[in-house]
């Protein structure tokens, strides 16, 4: 591999707090190797029409705290064929770029793992989606931040079920995964949760509703992930209980995407900052096709085909943590 002098960092997919200060991380890294540093403007989508700029390590002043993303995010249908992916590589030596990082998920990955195949180009990732759904890492950047968001909704909804004594299905982010109903559903002490990975049934969560009647509660709190199992989205859920417990008074409220904004938090900031760093030396280091990612505290890489395939599991102690709370 040739001696690096240049690299290209950009953010593909759904964007997730702390992407900014990953971004900031990278061009900072560069910096302080006297390394250029260049930023692709839409994901691939930019990549193809060589919508690129140049960074610096002032370039990035104040953008630690914002949530989104500087560089934006597109998808990219043309990427998905040979000849956008020959447009991508002929910008990125046209603009003497060497090496890329590619901030996002397990689709931003595979487009790399593609990318780096055909050219052999160097690409390291760095995993930025709230879902927190990819192998290799405990965390990604984003998942800190949304599941606090979600906690904190869910506080104040509790406020209002509490004073009308209702019940709120509270849905959460999570097509595939249930990291943040689960971790927000115990966080925010809910008396159910319908996560994707596991079908509870419907007879369950009728059951667990009526012992917390017996219990004396007068109010609760369903958080369910927009994947879950149980056949039903969250508004058809709440006509089937209100059809099966007319004692209670049931109201629905969807997160949605104010889970995916805001301000990062400090974890998502020092995670962003770390997985940075580690992203431009690796590349210096002469090594490409990693991801990046969080392991007991330590920065680890694995190959991004590996975090494509793998797969990160549920905590399932943490589902008989939650049925022990709600007794």
């Amino acid at each position: 591999m040739e001696k690096i002098k240049k690299i290209a960092v950009m953010t593909s997919g759904g964007d997730a707090p702390g992407m900014n200060a990953a971004i900031r991380s990278v061009v900072r890294t560069c910096a302080y190797y006297s390394i250029a540093c260049a930023g692709i403007y839409r994901g691939y989508e930019g990549l193809i029409e060589g919508d690129f700029i140049e960074l610096t390590a002032r370039s990035v002043n104040n953008i630690i705290n914002k949530g989104g993303t500087i560089l934006k995010s597109a998808r990219s249908k043309e990427f998905r064929t040979k000849e956008g992916r020959q447009k991508a590589y002929e910008h990125l030596r046209k603009n003497k770029i060497d090496a890329m990082v590619v901030i996002g998920g397990d689709g931003s990955f595979t487009g790399a793992v593609v990318f780096n195949e055909e050219f052999n180009f160097p690409v390291i990732g760095i995993p930025g989606t709230i879902d927190n759904d990819i192998f290799g890492t405990s965390h990604t950047l984003g998942y800190d931040t949304a599941l606090n968001t979600a906690v904190e909704a869910i506080d104040k909804i509790r406020d209002t079920a509490s004073s009308h004594n209702r019940l709120f299905f509270v849905e959460v982010m999570g097509r595939d995964a249930g990291f943040i109903a689960l971790n927000a559903g115990v966080g925010a002490g809910a008396e159910e949760i319908l996560i994707p990975e596991e079908d509870l049934g419907l007879d369950r969560m009728l059951e667990s509703l009526k012992k917390s009647r017996r219990a004396g509660k007068s109010s609760s709190i369903v958080v369910v992930a927009e994947g879950d199992k149980s056949g039903k989205n969250v508004y058809e859920l709440a006509e089937y209980v209100e059809e099966n417990l007319p004692e209670y008074e049931v109201r629905v409220s969807v997160l949605g995407h104010m889970q995916r904004g805001g301000s990062p938090s400090c974890f998502d900031r020092v995670l962003a900052s770390r997985l940075g760093v580690k992203s431009v030396e690796l590349l210096l280091d002469g090594q490409t096709n990693l991801m990046v990612g969080l392991k007991n505290n330590e920065v680890i890489s694995t190959s991004i085909a590996e975090a494509i395939k793998g797969g990160h599991t549920i905590n399932m102690e943490l589902l008989r943590v939650s049925d022990i709370m709600t007794t």
